[in-house]
This record gives C-alpha cells, sequence and structure tokens, in this order.
C-alpha cells in the first residue's frame, strides 16, 4: 500500500516523502547505484509497469541492488502524531509506531462487540451497548427470576405468567398475567357475554337487566292458550294471528255486526249467522252506493268551471266525425260550467256532421241551461250574451289567428232559457240548446288549422255585467 497518510505534528521532511505518493514512506527501500528511496509497494507498481529505471534520475535499475532500509524506517516510525480519531475527539499524540498500541485503548476506535452479535461500535459506545442494546447480552427476568439473552428477553417482555398487570377489560384487578385468562372468563364483571336468547354481545353486569328488554326473551301468552317460549317480540303477532284464545271481533263488523269471541269459536259464529250478515252486507252496500254517487256529484262541482268561460277540446276527431255520420243526429256534451261563481249552470253541445240544416255539411254547436245548485238564488230566465268560437290553432308568430265567432243574445221566451227543472241533465238528448246548426262548413274548417293534431277547441263564453259578478 502507499506511504502513511497519517495526521503529523509536523509535515514529514522531503527526505521520509516517497517521491511516487508523496507520502511518508512505509517500508522503505534504497536503491544501491543511485541511493534514491521510495515506498516498497511504490516502487513494485512503478516497475510492474515494464519500466526498469530509477523514478527520480532515469537511470537503469537493477532489482539486485534494491535493498530495504531499516535505519530510516526506524527514523520514519519515530515522527510524532495524532491520533487518527483526533477529529472525533481523542487527544493523544505520540510516535507512529506507538500507534497500535494507542489502538488497544483509543476510546474512539471501532472494535467489534465480545459478544459477537455483529455489531462494531466505539470502544467509548460498548459498555451502553453491553448493558442495554446487546442482543447477546445476559438479562434476568424481575419477575420470573429466569435468564434470557438480550434478544429473548424482548421476546419475553409483555409475556410473563408473573408480571403483575390489569385486566384488560377495565374493572381494576391486578393479578399475574398467568392468572387473567381465567379471571376474564369467569370472574371479570366487566366480560362481554352474548345473551343465550338474541346472541348481542353485553358487559356482564349489564346482561340481567337487558333481559328486561331482548326482543327474543321467552315470554307466556297473556290468554293462557299455552303455546311456550313466545319471543317478545313475536308476541303482538301471536295474540293478533295465531292465538286461538285470543277475543276478535266478528269479519263483519264494519257491517255492523258487534259481536266478539275467542278465535277458535269464530268459525261456529259465521255459520250461525250467515242470513244477518247478508242483511247487514246488503245495507252496508247501498249506504255505500249513496255515498259515492254523493262524493261523485261534489267531484263534479269541484271540476267545472266558475268564470263563464268554457274551453272544450274535442280529441280524436276524424273518428268522432266518422261517427257521426254513421249515427244520425249523434251529440257530443262539453263538461258543464258556470257563468260565475254561484250562476248559472251551462253546457255545450255539438253535432260534428251537423245537425238540422247543418246536417252532413257542417258543425252545429248549442247550448242549454243545466239544473245549477244555485238556481233558487238566480233572475230567470236567462238572459245574458253568449259568445261562441272556433279556435284557429295556427303558430301566432307565423300569421295571425282567425277564429270563427258567433254571438247571440238569448229569447227569454226560449224554454230552454227558462228555469230548469231538476228532471234535466246532461245526458237529457231530448232537449235541444240554442245555438247554430251551421256554425262552420266542413269545407271551411279544412282551410286552416281549425284542427291540428286530429283535436279541435270549440270555445264557449259568457258576458256577465260586473256587478252580478261582485
Amino acid at each position: 500500500m502507499p506511504g502513511f497518510d497519517y495526521k503529523f505534528l509536523e509535515k514529514p521532511k522531503r527526505r521520509f516523502q516517497c517521491p511516487l505518493c508523496s507520502k511518508a514512506m512505509r517500508e522503505p527501500v534504497q536503491v544501491s547505484t543511485c541511493g534514491h528511496r521510495f515506498c516498497d509497494t511504490c516502487l513494485q507498481e512503478f516497475l510492474s509497469e515494464g519500466v526498469f529505471k530509477c523514478p527520480e534520475d532515469q537511470l537503469p535499475l537493477d532489482y539486485a541492488k534494491i535493498y530495504p532500509d531499516p535505519e530510516l524506517e526506524q527514523q520514519i516510525l519515530a515522527l510524532p502524531i495524532r491520533c487518527i480519531h483526533s477529529e472525533e475527539g481523542c487527544r493523544w499524540t505520540g510516535q507512529m509506531k506507538q500507534l497500535q498500541g494507542h489502538f488497544s485503548t483509543c476510546a474512539f476506535n471501532v472494535i467489534p462487540c465480545p459478544n459477537r452479535c455483529s455489531v462494531k461500535l466505539t470502544r467509548r459506545d460498548l459498555p451502553d451497548h453491553l448493558q442495554h442494546d446487546c442482543p447477546k447480552r445476559k438479562v434476568k427476568c424481575e419477575f420470573c427470576g429466569s435468564e434470557f439473552t438480550g434478544e429473548a428477553y424482548e421476546n419475553h417482555q409483555g409475556v410473563c405468567p408473573q408480571e403483575s398487570v390489569y385486566c384488560e377489560n377495565k374493572c381494576g384487578a391486578r393479578m399475574m398475567r398467568r392468572l387473567l385468562s381465567q379471571h376474564s372468563l369467569s370472574e371479570c364483571p366487566k366480560r362481554t357475554q352474548p345473551c343465550k336468547y338474541c346472541g348481542k354481545e353485553f358487559v356482564f353486569d349489564t346482561i340481567q337487566n337487558h333481559q328486561y328488554h331482548c326482543p327474543r326473551f321467552p315470554v307466556q301468552c297473556p290468554n293462557q292458550c299455552g303455546t311456550p317460549n313466545i319471543a317478545r317480540e313475536d308476541l303482538a303477532n301471536h295474540v293478533k294471528d295465531n292465538c286461538g284464545s285470543a277475543l276478535v271481533l266478528c269479519p263483519f263488523k264494519d257491517a255492523g255486526c258487534k259481536h266478539r269471541c275467542p278465535k277458535l269459536a269464530i268459525g261456529r259464529h259465521l255459520e250461525d249467522t250467515t242470513k244477518s250478515h247478508l242483511t247487514m252486507m246488503c245495507n252496508l252496500v247501498g249506504r255505500q252506493r249513496q255515498e259515492i254517487l254523493e262524493l261523485r256529484r261534489e267531484m263534479e262541482e269541484l271540476s267545472v268551471s266558475h268564470d263563464g268561460v268554457l274551453i272544450w277540446k274535442l280529441n280524436d276527431y276524424s273518428r268522432k266525425l266518422q261517427e257521426a255520420k254513421v249515427r244520425s243526429n249523434h251529440e257530443f256534451f262539453s263538461p258543464p260550467f258556470y257563468t260565475h261563481r254561484y250562476g248559472y249552470k251551462l253546457q255545450v253541445s255539438a253535432f260534428l256532421n251537423g245537425n238540422g240544416s247543418g246536417e252532413g255539411s257542417h258543425l252545429s254547436v248549442y247550448i242549454r241551461v243545466l239544473p245549477g245548485e244555485y238556481d233558487s238564488l238566480l233572475e230567470w230566465p236567462f238572459s245574458y250574451k253568449v259568445t261562441f268560437s272556433i279556435m284557429d290553432q295556427s303558430d301566432p308568430s307565423l300569421s295571425k289567428p282567425q277564429h270563427i265567432t258567433e254571438t247571440f243574445n238569448p229569447d227569454p221566451n226560449w224554454k230552454n232559457f227558462q228555469k230548469p227543472s231538476s228532471s234535466r241533465n246532461s245526458l237529457d238528448e231530448s232537449t235541444l240548446g240554442f245555438g247554430y246548426p251551421k256554425f262552420i262548413s266542413h269545407e271551411e274548417i279544412k282551410k286552416r288549422n281549425y284542427v291540428r293534431d286530429n283535436c279541435i277547441f270549440v270555445k264557449a263564453s259568457i258576458e256577465i255585467p260586473q256587478k252580478i259578478m261582485a
């Protein structure tokens, strides 16, 4: 290896330095022919390249004339140096030949652990390592007294059966670890235990209270029917559906039967009272039919317009026109409407294939007065202006709609505008209203969008003075 590279107290004199590595010579040799000195290793490396000349003066070199220089070596080994660990804090100085002896005591020298644990560390860190960190150190457990290596002791910690520990359930008890399992299993008041009825886990000291509420806890039927082990949560269904001793009302209770008896006896009751039950049901059906008719009438009244305007949409126009052509004088009726709130009740009818003078060529429209809820409060005969329109469904943004409109004032002598009797209704086809047999011809109705998407709109409006509406 090259020369010494230690930290000399003073820079070595030139005669101590190898010309090849510029360091203090290690194992110096002298060339006898020229007197130059080199590190043995440095000179061997130089000559191994095949150049057999002195590196200093380039004179031919003979292996036989190269000799060790022990005197120079002793002088070099006597040079004063610092410890190689001086930067780490070692303050030792001495001759180079004393360095190896110093290493045997240097606190900063790295040495292997004497326990052969494979760790290398400085001598000053060794005591702490041997006491606390070395996995091969000998350690005695303070609880069980057993001796372990440091590595085995780490595994032993936390599992020593003799160590005193607190109960993991935090019940406050303290005992040796070897007794903990039995305590947790059968003694600890805070241990968890499943309810034997519902299977849910509970703390042991609360499980007794849970049984007062457990949905699967077995209870007795209150009717003493003898069914065993009914779960608390199933009791209500048992009493309602399965208990033969439960008192039940007759299935015809809504029809008026007030009989109550145990469920097992209800069959006999139904057999014995079939005739009376049938009578009750007939009466109930009659009452319900009357209620349905009344509700239907009220619903119709609620759906009726009350502002004197009716816009009547006749869907499926082409089919209905063909039907009118097949059935002579076939009349279609609009929903009823009121002239105003608490006013006259009116209805529009249409003959799509015409009526009277318009039959076969025109659409005819009529209006008639129906019996209303407030007829007793109104003036008769009906005398307010009526306007009919068939609506042009053309797009207003493309052309101005051209509705067909006709207006008339009712003739007070016309029987249809007198106060109607209660026997007349919207399906009475024998009483024709007042209107226009030739309201619009079939040819005219095709000229614009009076029919669109196979439907037409017929509008009827009543002109009521503001003071009447108020």
